[in-house]
């Protein structure tokens, strides 16, 4: 089970919202709407997939981890791990 599940509803809501807005940046493309308009609405789906990223990382640190260093500290190391190379990625994204 994903840690998260619970919120599961949450982030499809939330990302179903960022692909409208990605759509919208695509219309303001093929209108040619000045530049400057456009970045602005990339930096916010930006903003917004970052938002996602990090409560997902917040649930897995919160679930996955946590479970993980009951079980050992072999399966911590190896959730922790995952964790820091995720947010590797985010840092260089």
């Amino acid at each position: 089970m994903a840690a998260y599940t619970g919120t599961k509803d949450d982030y499809l809501k939330r990302l179903r919202r960022i692909e409208g807005q990605v759509r919208g940046i695509q219309r303001m493309v093929e209108d040619d709407t000045y530049c400057i308009d456009v970045l602005t609405q990339v930096s916010a789906v930006t903003k917004a997939l970052q938002t996602v990223s990090l409560g997902l990382l917040e649930d897995h640190v919160g679930h996955c981890v946590v479970d993980a260093a009951r079980d050992s500290d072999e399966a911590a190391q190896v959730k922790v791990r995952e964790a820091s190379d995720a947010i590797a990625r985010l840092v260089r994204s």
